[in-house]
Parts: structure tokens; C-alpha cells; sequence
């Protein structure tokens, strides 16, 4: 008999009863102010998720027989009211909190962390943000709107109050985003160093994990909305990665891979490798943890 070929995220294909990582993507790029094209990202990562090896030798275990993940699909959003596209990804990470499962949402554009981090503040006292992204992310609004890209992690401050958000590899902004990060924030410049002190800085505080694939140079991630030079490597990536996974995170996302401006393909690589090492190193820390 024929069964129907739904493709998912390489082995990420459990029922959800049985998961313990939920993946789903937000196609959603309206607010874009550079270079839109993000909403496509979810779509060609799982095609190109096959071109990898479950495997990881970084980590010594493999996604078909150490995690069970579920992978929904994306998730339909309005493109034309950035509100109604929040709340439908609120609803959605709210509903997996409540089933005792983590989220894992692929953008998208950077906005839709907003959705994500709404429905887990509500849910989850004490809540942290670690943001890993090359621009600041923090004006007070963009043309007008305070819904944007360009004000996300302003928002999520007026969410989460003082110092709880950690950012890292920030080398964009105005000056008055950066005035502003050094009052309210902990933020590390240019760089991802002191990444490895986080477990000891956010010991046992519940975490939403926040990457935006830009922090990567665009020499090795060319395929963005809005390339910043000066960012890390892969391999700088690839070693926070291993780090991040000792905190308790409680929910994460992938945002900003743009797969129109690099035909060749390397950026998605380098998101689906990056996606793969997160979901082996956050399972094998929440086992830790049982």
C-alpha cells in the first residue's frame, strides 16, 4: 500500500504525542527593510536538511535514534498584519509550552521571536532571552511602526524588564539602540566571547534561545536580508551551540535565512547544520535534566 510523503526535517518525524521538540515554521517576512525572502526559509531547509547526515560528530549522536522531534509544517500566517501573524505564532508556542514540549520555530524574519517570547513570558516566570544576532534590534520603532525586524528585542525588553536579555555578536545599530543596550541590557560586542559564562550567569533560569543567522560573516552566510560583515564562523557558531545547550532552555528559534540571494546553497547548509546541532544538543541536555 502507498503511504503519503510529507516532507518534514530529516528525522524529525515523530507523532507529537511522543515528542519532546516540537518544529514548525514562520514563513512570515512582511516587515522586512532590506531584502525580503525569509519567509522561504523553513520550505528549503527541510528539502535541503537531506543533503546532511543525521550524525554529529561534534556531539556523538545521531537525530533518528537521540531526539524526538515532531515537525508541524508551517504554520499559515497573514502576511499583510504583523499582529494577527504574532498572535497566531503565540497561540501555537503556547499551546506546545502547555503540552510540556519545547518549540522550535524557524523564521522568518526576526520579528516573529516576539510571538514565540510572548506566549513563554506568560507562561514562565523569570524568563531570559539570549539573542545571538548581528544588528541590535532594539529602536523604539521603524518608520513609524513598532512592530518590525528593527524593533523586536525592544520589544521583548518591555516583556521581560531590566537585564534580562544577553546578546551577543552585535555589530550593527544606532547609536541610541547601543546607548540604550548598555543601560538595559548585557550586550557583547562583535564577538560571541564570554558565551561559555552564561551557564553559570543564568544557572538554572528558564531561557528562550534566539539566533539570527546574520551574526554569521557573509562570507560563509551570504544569504540574508541584511549582511553585516565583521560576524563569526560556522565553526565559532557550532562551539556557543554546544555551550547553549547546558542552559535551561525552554524554547528556541532559527530567523533571517533569506534562501533567494545564495543559489549556491551554502547558507542553507549552514542553518540546517546549525538547526541539527541544537536540536541533538537541547534533547541530550533535557535528558540530562530527567
Amino acid at each position: 500500500m502507498l503511504s503519503k510523503n510529507s516532507q518534514t526535517y530529516m528525522a524529525c518525524d515523530r507523532d507529537y504525542d511522543e515528542a519532546e521538540i516540537v518544529l514548525f515554521g514562520a514563513p512570515f517576512d512582511s516587515t522586512t527593510s532590506n531584502r525580503p525572502g525569509a519567509r522561504f526559509a523553513s520550505r528549503v531547509m527541510r528539502a535541503e536538511s537531506w543533503g546532511l547526515e543525521s550524525y554529529s560528530p561534534y556531539q556523538d549522536l545521531d537525530l533518528t535514534e537521540s531526539t524526538r522531534v515532531c515537525d508541524l509544517g508551517d504554520l499559515e500566517l497573514s502576511f499583510g498584519e504583523s499582529g494577527l501573524a504574532l498572535a497566531q505564532i503565540e497561540r501555537t508556542v503556547e499551546a506546545i509550552l502547555n503540552d510540556g514540549k519545547l518549540p522550535c520555530m524557524i523564521g522568518g524574519e526576526h520579528l516573529v521571536t516576539l510571538g514565540a517570547v510572548r506566549a513563554a513570558a506568560r507562561r514562565i516566570p523569570g524568563l531570559a532571552v539570549v539573542h545571538l544576532d548581528a544588528h541590535t534590534d532594539l529602536r523604539q520603532d521603524y518608520l513609524g511602526a513598532e512592530l518590525s525586524h528593527a524593533t523586536v528585542m525592544r520589544r521583548v525588553y518591555e516583556l521581560l524588564g531590566e537585564k534580562s536579555i544577553f546578546q551577543f555578536g552585535i555589530r550593527s545599530g544606532e547609536r541610541e539602540e547601543f546607548l540604550f543596550a548598555k543601560a538595559h541590557l548585557c550586550t557583547r560586542l562583535h564577538d560571541l566571547k564570554g558565551i561559555e559564562r552564561l551557564e553559570d550567569e543564568l544557572s538554572g533560569r528558564p531561557v528562550y534561545l534566539s539566533i539570527d543567522l546574520d551574526v554569521l560573516d557573509p562570507s560563509v552566510f551570504p544569504g540574508t536580508g541584511t549582511p553585516e560583515p565583521g560576524g563569526i564562523s560556522y565553526a565559532q557558531l557550532q562551539e556557543a551551540i554546544l555551550h547553549l545547550g547546558r542552559l535551561n532552555v525552554i524554547g528556541f528559534d532559527l530567523v533571517e535565512l533569506s534562501p533567494p540571494y545564495d543559489p549556491s546553497g551554502i547558507s542553507a547548509a549552514c542553518a540546517c547544520k546549525a538547526l541539527r546541532e541544537l536540536l541533538l544538543s537541547l534533547s541530550k541536555s533535557a535528558k540530562a535534566k530527567q
